[in-house]
């Protein structure tokens, strides 16, 4: 059975952190890649994060520098920590598992999303 579960999504104030978890079937943890995707009000869903399953990672520009995806194998467990946040960061934060293709990550299994909200 497929099963990915995110937690840890919040309120936070711009410059705050805060960190995403997703516990995934162990099934689809060792053979899958994982990335986090988000999706704001009124736009498309798009990949912020990826991590290949021997730990390769890749962000989108506007996260650069800001996050950190992660990989635990002893808990099946994905991570993004998300530092000096912004407005602009808020959206649905959704974990997903798939493979690359051409070095880009296509996801084949989501989560329910978490909802993130940086605001004062």
């Amino acid at each position: 059975q497929v099963q990915l579960v995110e937690s840890g999504g919040g309120l936070v104030q711009p410059g705050g952190s805060l960190r995403l978890s997703c516990a995934a079937s162990r099934s689809i943890f060792s053979t899958n890649a994982m990335g986090w995707y988000r999706q704001a009000p009124g736009k498309e869903r798009e990949l912020v994060a990826s991590i290949s399953r021997g730990g390769r990672t890749d962000y989108a520009d506007s996260v650069k520098g800001r996050f950190t995806i992660s990989r635990d194998g002893a808990e099946n467990t994905v991570y993004l920590q998300m530092s000096s946040l912004k407005s602009e960061d808020t959206a649905v934060y959704y974990c997903a598992a798939g493979i690359f293709i051409l070095s880009i990550f296509r996801a084949d299994y989501w989560g329910q999303g978490t909802q993130v909200t940086v605001s004062s």
